[in-house]
């Protein structure tokens, strides 16, 4: 009988609070992308993940996921999934409320990603109804898939996706091209810039999220073990040679380095080796992080130029990113370092086209699931915002609330004597200047 390992434990434990650190990270990181009247709706779309998307994985996703009776296309529900004191299969020397619990992070964050695709124009009660959906019916199924005994991971055709390259980044990027191509771009797009408002609240969050991701990876070996600490460096070397890779690239095309470039060089990076890191080596896994920065590099710069209104560049970042990460993982992987296959290099061309078969199927589910979850929200309630709200800003119209209020002059007084002060006196409606 499988015995509980403190040990192990203690890592998974640890592990999942650098999962859930990275959600305020992915916060900071997407408000200061974007304009200042839309910086707390940003932050707002992540912390509420935190609650919404938690209480639904532990009701049905969980189950859906890994739940006792476990299918090749779905999980069944058993309660919690089974999370309870005693250890399950996946992770025989961790309680399962543990597993549980790391699990839950991954599927916190993800359907947060989403959002930077449709920021500063969908109404908060419709993101909220989205990720609730988006968690249970296309998240959770996904992860069965590749984690959970499904037909795309061990048991089935023998993907390899250590940390959610396929299950986290792929489909969430998928997730948020459909959202994209279904809520159109935001009022005056492309006419009016959209110029991130805090550069260094975006460095900040980059470092955060690189911080937290030491977790995401390498606490997904669910042991304290060689394969921890082999994630654990490669999550390191991978988000270095992309940044190094990413400066060069905006150094011969701009003639300087950026901030915000060099913030998503690191995201990248991570992206990338995500799948990888337990699979490869660390010379590996430096390459891949190289190699990686093309694709989305030039990727964001076609975008720039087209009318495809990706407001913080989440397919080009996530969708790309995760994808070149996990093909590259039918590249790089090696029996020597994981213990389990070989990829192209090392003999198994056959690696590539198995990982290739799991990036497309996550690609169509997620893709064609999302835009049938937003028609569906759609019909009950408006998805975006009007015109004259998206030029208030979300963090008023949506929230009642202003990051900097200070920086307005506007003042109004309402019929019922209250006092409006800011952007919010400019939202108000029925009183008099």
């Amino acid at each position: 009988m499988p015995t509980i390992d403190t040990g192990d434990t203690a890592w998974v434990l640890a592990s999942a609070a650098l999962v859930m650190f990275m959600t305020p990270g992915l916060a900071l990181f997407y408000g200061g992308l974007v304009r200042s009247k839309n910086v707390l709706g940003t932050v707002m779309e992540s912390f509420i993940a935190l609650g919404v998307v938690a209480v639904v994985w532990f009701v049905a996703g969980y189950g859906i996921a890994f739940g006792r009776d476990v299918g090749l296309v779905l999980g069944m529900p058993a309660g919690l999934g089974g999370a309870g004191a005693d250890p399950v299969a996946f992770a025989p020397t961790i309680p399962g409320s543990a597993f549980a619990a790391f699990q839950m992070m991954f599927a916190v964050i993800t359907p947060a990603l989403i959002a930077g695709a449709f920021a500063e124009r969908m109404r908060f009660g419709a993101y909220v109804m989205f990720i609730a959906l988006w968690s249970l019916l296309v998240y959770s199924p996904i992860a069965h898939w590749v984690w959970g005994g499904g037909f795309l991971g061990a048991n089935g055709v023998g993907a390899l996706d250590f940390a959610g390259g396929t299950v986290v980044h792929i489909s969430a990027g998928a997730a948020a091209l459909a959202a994209v191509l279904f809520i159109g771009r935001r009022t005056g797009y492309p006419r009016r810039a959209s110029i991130p408002h805090n550069v260094p609240l975006v460095l900040l969050g980059a470092g955060l999220l690189w911080f937290g991701w030491f977790g995401f990876n390498s606490g997904s070996a669910l042991t304290s073990s060689p394969s921890a600490a082999l994630a654990f460096t490669t999550t390191f070397l991978a988000p270095m040679g992309t940044l190094v890779v990413w400066a060069l690239l905006d150094l011969m095309r701009n003639g300087k380095v950026t901030a915000v470039g060099a913030a998503t060089g690191i995201v990248v990076g991570l992206v990338a080796i995500t799948p990888a890191a337990g699979f490869v080596s660390p010379m590996s896994g430096l390459i891949l992080g190289c190699l990686a920065a093309f694709p989305s590099y030039y990727a964001l710069v076609w975008r720039a130029r087209t009318r495809l209104d990706d407001s913080l560049d989440v397919v080009a970042a996530h969708g790309l990113g995760g994808t070149v990460g996990a093909l590259l993982t039918g590249v790089f992987a090696e029996k020597a370092w994981n213990g389990t296959t070989d990829g192209v290099l090392f003999g198994n061309p056959g690696q590539f086209l198995i990982q290739a078969t799991a990036v497309g199927a996550a690609i169509v589910y997620s893709g064609v699931g999302s835009f049938a979850l937003l028609k569906l929200i759609g019909l009950v309630m408006p998805l975006r915002a009007e015109g004259n709200e998206e030029g208030v800003g979300m963090d008023v119209t949506q929230h009642g609330e202003e990051a900097y209020a200070e920086g307005e002059a506007a003042i109004l007084v309402l019929p019922t004597g209250d006092v409006k002060v800011g952007a919010t006196a400019m939202a108000a409606e029925g009183g008099r200047a």
